[in-house]
């Protein structure tokens, strides 16, 4: 063999304890220094054995120093396994120490499945254990709550006494006269509107004068004069006189629970495509004509006194008119986005403006001098209607599936809230029995007090109730068969008589 020089051999050794040192491993705990004898030497003897075992007999064709290399790189990676082994060995030795200490408390666990067992054992106890705490603390008032629910649901009833059909679209907005002979006046998007006898369902008059749909009805609180508003950009009033039929004898139809739920199938739609009776008087020509709007009017409602009209648009703006003039008294203004309802207090000079914006706005006319404007801020989607009720309070309906109850004095956050599983329509509140009316879009229609509480949920079934989204309610005050009116895309008007007990109502 080759004999090697000094500066060589030096340089080969000093590259290897370089290269050694850079791929060092080796664990330096506490542990290792502590290993018995025993263990040591039995562990060495095993491993020179596999050390050797590791080296070919034959003599190698590596370089000397590759091979020293290798070598001292299998004898690292020999020490590893080494530490691990042994710590192995001590765990099983305090796995065994324990099972002994369990079997005498006749729980006996067996190798590595003892922490797993133990885990799951102290888990399911505790979860156990919570589990009956919970039962035992909520059931007692949930219990409560539940019987409570029924109590106040089962004790109302709702009664369909009359179908208004005629219309050759959808309805929009209805509305009952605040004077004698009380009609019901229905919105279209067929062009028209029209009045209803209340107690036979006939058609008494027919007003075609606007070039679009109509989208609001509202009639003068002393006067027989309605006002309309239209997608043709106009509002109308135009004066009406009716004469009642005579009330023919009613069927008798059956209290029906409001919690009944049958649905409809999409064939029984067809059944409301046939037209009611369309004979009767019609009016072509207003009497009055409001222009100003650069969009769709949208709503319409009288000021206190019906010397003035407000108008809600699509053109971001609401105008308020002097009916004997036709001029634009003021203009207001400030919402974002389309407006999409509004009403006038019934003893003062306020008005209330809805807006795709999802606020609603307050707008204070009792001093000339001064028209002041407070925003509601509290809803997440489209504000679809707000309406005043006879005290100090305003009830606001949005597409956030949600309405709320506010009151005039305090107006930064809602006295009450109410959720429901579908987006609100155009709104009602009873004036003497103080129940609001909750219109959706998926057809049904629901009852609560001014505190939020569900009284009741109009019937859908024996082929009653609306087929497609209710778009408005109308409550009436009056002596008459029916106190509850709704409107819906399904081109009909049902009047409903509603029955809450003195006891709910108190409530």
């Amino acid at each position: 063999m080759p004999v090697e020089s000094g500066s060589s051999a030096a340089a080969r050794q000093a590259k290897q304890k370089r290269k050694s040192h850079s791929l060092s491993i080796r664990r330096t705990n506490s542990t290792e220094q502590e290993r018995s004898g025993l263990q040591r030497d039995m562990l060495e003897g095993q491993s020179s054995d596999n050390l050797d075992s590791l080296i070919p007999t034959e003599e190698s064709k590596l370089p000397l120093s590759v091979r020293s290399n290798l070598l001292d790189l299998f004898s690292q990676i020999e020490r590893e396994f080494e530490n691990i082994y042994i710590e192995n060995l001590e765990l099983r030795r305090e796995i065994e120490t324990l099972n002994d200490r369990l079997a005498a408390d006749g729980q006996a666990f067996e190798g590595a499945d003892l922490a797993k067992g133990a885990l799951k054992t102290k888990a399911s106890h505790s979860t156990s254990q919570l589990s009956q705490k919970l039962k035992t603390t909520y059931k007692a008032s949930t219990s409560k709550i539940v019987s409570s629910f029924k109590a106040t649901t089962s004790r109302a009833v709702c009664q369909l006494v009359k179908e208004y059909v005629g219309h050759r679209d959808g309805i929009w907005d209805l509305s009952v006269t605040r004077t004698q002979p009380v009609v019901l006046g229905t919105a279209s998007a067929d062009h028209s509107a029209m009045l209803w006898s209340i107690e036979t369902g006939k058609c008494l008059l027919k007003y075609m004068g606007h070039q679009g749909s109509v989208n609001s009805i509202k009639f003068h609180p002393t006067e027989q004069m309605a006002l309309t508003a239209s997608g043709d950009q106009t509002a109308h009033i135009w004066r009406y006189m009716v004469q009642l039929p005579t009330p023919q004898p009613v069927a008798d139809i059956s209290q029906t629970p409001c919690e009944e739920d049958v649905d409809f199938s999409d064939k029984d739609e067809a059944d409301c495509d046939v037209e009611g009776s369309i004979d009767c008087p019609s009016i072509r020509v207003a009497t009055t004509t409001l222009r100003s709007h650069q969009g769709v009017v949208i709503a319409a409602d009288w000021l206190v006194g019906g010397k003035q009209v407000v108008t809600a648009s699509w053109d971001r703006a609401a105008n308020l008119y002097d009916v004997e003039t036709s001029e634009l008294v003021h203009s207001l203004t400030g919402h974002d986005q389309e407006l999409t309802h509004c009403c006038t207090h019934p003893t003062q000079r306020l008005v209330v403006t809805s807006s795709r914006d999802t606020t609603f706005r307050l707008w204070d006319f009792r001093d000339p001098s001064i028209h002041s404007v407070n925003v509601f801020q509290g809803h997440t989607d489209t504000v679809t209607s707000a309406v005043f009720t006879v005290g100090d309070n305003v009830v606001s309906g949005s597409d956030d599936r949600t309405v709320k109850v506010w009151d005039l004095k305090n107006m930064r956050s809602p006295i009450a809230t109410i959720r429901t599983d579908s987006a609100v329509n155009r709104i009602s509140v009873s004036v003497n029995q103080k129940i609001i009316a909750l219109p959706h879009d998926n057809r049904q229609v629901r009852l609560f007090d001014m505190s939020g509480v569900r009284l009741a949920r109009l019937p859908r079934s024996n082929r009653q109730g609306h087929r497609r989204m209710v778009c408005c309610s109308a409550w009436c005050e009056d002596n008459t068969s029916c106190n509850l009116f709704t409107c819906g895309f399904d081109r009909q008007a049902i009047g409903w008589n509603i029955n809450i007990p003195a006891l709910l109502q108190e409530k």
